[in-house]
């Protein structure tokens, strides 16, 4: 039954709902969540002081749209194929992908990317998803478990006598602010696409 505190994600509105199809559908869906995070990472949109990457857009709306569950296992399948060498994350060729480019400088915001996406799921599941403010409320939370373990790791790998704020933060603010408002007008846009169709 669904309740206050318990919703229904984008990504269970349609389709099959139980037995071999919903398994088929959450198979595909997997496969089309990890294909949006590969894509979503080579986009580099012009921006000041940085190029905006859509890496955090994807992971955060992935994690509303799909719940904790289904998300957790999409990010992970994305985060195993980047361990196995395949080029799914930012930047190209060999040196973007592979165990010692995730245990590299990037590897605090990619553990943070699992946890996020957990985050927006259950955020999703209580209805964060539906109105523009909670969006923007959940965003930002996510952005805040990204960034702290990403942090927390240049930190340990470069020594916290290193401006890791300047490496791994201030920079990327005004892109994330822009994905956030993004994010907090796209996913209840959505919800209420959705209520047309239903109506």
């Amino acid at each position: 039954m669904t309740t206050a505190t318990h919703r229904n994600v984008l990504a269970e509105t349609f389709g099959a709902t139980e037995g071999a199809g919903l398994r088929l559908k959450q198979a595909a869906l997997v496969v089309l969540g990890i294909a949006f995070l590969a894509a979503a990472a080579k986009i580099r949109v012009p921006m000041w002081p940085v190029p905006i990457t859509m890496g955090t857009f994807a992971v955060l709306t992935l994690g509303a749209a799909y719940g904790a569950r289904l998300g957790l296992v999409t990010i992970l399948g994305y985060m195993a194929l980047g361990a196995l060498g395949l080029n799914v994350f930012a930047g190209s060729g060999a040196e973007s992908s592979g165990i010692a480019y995730m245990m590299g400088g990037t590897g605090g915001y990619l553990a943070g990317y699992v946890a996020a996406t957990v985050l927006l799921g259950a955020l999703a599941r209580r209805g964060w998803d539906r109105s523009a403010p909670k969006m923007a409320g959940a965003m930002l939370l996510g952005n805040v478990l990204i960034y702290v373990p990403g942090l927390i790791w240049l930190g340990m790998l470069y020594g916290w006598d290193q401006p890791i704020l300047q490496w791994g933060l201030t920079p990327f603010l005004v892109g994330d602010a822009l994905k956030l408002a993004l994010a907090a007008v796209l996913l209840p846009a959505a919800w209420k696409l959705v209520g047309r169709a239903r109506g």
